[in-house]
């Protein structure tokens, strides 16, 4: 059985980036994996310090010198087989406190462990405004993935506009996944 970690962030715990987290989450137990959701906003997470004159531990050791949820989160992520990352939209880029989280990780992780490495992912941005954020948040969600040698097979906008019908799509995209994840993508990358 395949584990995905399902990692996203939204103060608001009944709208679009939670309806879309719940319908993606609804599709991968469907088809029969484990998930393991990861609400950032009820984590207790620190901005990065850039301790030891920019570069601490994170590039010497591969952890960080702060002690809250981040390395419990990170050995989530590592141990799964794949992962979705799922943020609202703010100024087209990720919530505040995912970006606190990501930019911890891809210090820990692009610079020594590399255990991200070749995971696949799906990426979905979320906008309850107009929308107009939801790819530049996508670009630099998967620029940061980049860095750590994921991979990101999808990058899915959910807007006010397209939530009647990208809703149900989240649901098939979360068992098109795990096939994936089971058969292989069939695509080079």
């Amino acid at each position: 059985m395949k584990s995905i970690a399902v990692i996203w962030s939204s103060p608001n715990t009944d709208g679009l980036t939670a309806s879309a987290k719940e319908q993606f989450i609804k599709g991968i137990r469907e088809a029969g994996a484990e998930v393991t959701e990861i609400h950032l906003n009820k984590k207790h997470i620190e901005h990065c310090r850039a301790c030891g004159n920019g570069w601490g531990t994170c590039n010497k050791l591969g952890s960080c010198v702060i002690k809250d949820d981040f390395a419990e989160i990170y050995k989530t992520l590592s141990d799964a087989d794949g992962i979705v990352w799922i943020s609202a939209v703010y100024w087209s880029d990720m919530t505040e406190c995912f970006k606190a989280f990501f930019d911890r990780l891809r210090r820990c992780d692009a610079a020594r462990n590399h255990l991200l490495a070749e995971k696949r992912c799906v990426l979905a941005a979320c906008a309850g405004g107009t929308g107009r954020g939801t790819l530049e948040c996508l670009t630099q969600l998967e620029r940061g993935l980049t860095h750590m040698g994921m991979r990101a097979y999808d990058r899915i906008p959910v807007v006010r506009y397209n939530r009647d019908y990208i809703l149900p799509a989240l649901f098939e995209a979360g068992k098109t996944y795990v096939d994936r994840l089971e058969n292989g993508f069939e695509m080079y990358y």
